[in-house]
């Protein structure tokens, strides 16, 4: 919930959410965006995923290769991927140019270990190059411990 409240996607909550001291846009595209950990729960089962990811922006061939996507699975629905081969087009979709702030919600999750570590190191480099903001949220200590510079435990957030 506090992901979905930090990027836009739920806005009846009391308070507000600002980015660069601006109320984050109501419509059109968010400049928070949010991975979620279950990809084929925010895909249109309907469309091809060249579709999916050109709903963004248009990748270049060489992210779609840095990302590990073939060429062929841009032809394919959703339901034709497995959920490893769906979150990388939902990393890659939310990297946008445009995209300010990036939250991953459990992002790697669905991913083995070598092919969680060639995506995070693919938008770790692309976060540092683009000086955009990045929040892991994750129930695995070692990753957080590798990548990120500081944390926050939720459960101590009551103790404050």
């Amino acid at each position: 919930t506090l992901c979905k409240i930090l990027s836009g996607y739920v806005t009846n909550y009391e308070g507000s959410v600002t980015f660069d001291g601006n109320s984050l846009p109501k419509k059109g595209f968010k400049p928070v965006q949010l991975i979620y950990q279950h990809p084929e729960k925010v895909m249109n089962p309907k469309w091809k995923m060249e579709q999916v990811l050109k709903e963004s922006w248009d990748v270049s061939d060489d992210l779609l290769n840095e990302f590990g996507i073939q060429k062929s699975w841009l032809t394919r629905y959703p339901q034709e991927l497995s959920g490893g081969e769906l979150q990388r087009f939902s990393v890659l979709r939310s990297l946008n140019p445009n995209t300010k702030f990036l939250i991953a919600d459990e992002m790697t999750t669905m991913l083995d270990a070598i092919t969680q570590v060639q995506i995070l190191d693919s938008v770790l480099k692309i976060v540092k190059q683009r000086n955009m903001g990045f929040l892991l949220v994750s129930h695995d200590m070692d990753l957080v411990d590798t990548i990120c510079d500081d944390k926050i435990y939720l459960k101590d957030l009551n103790k404050i």
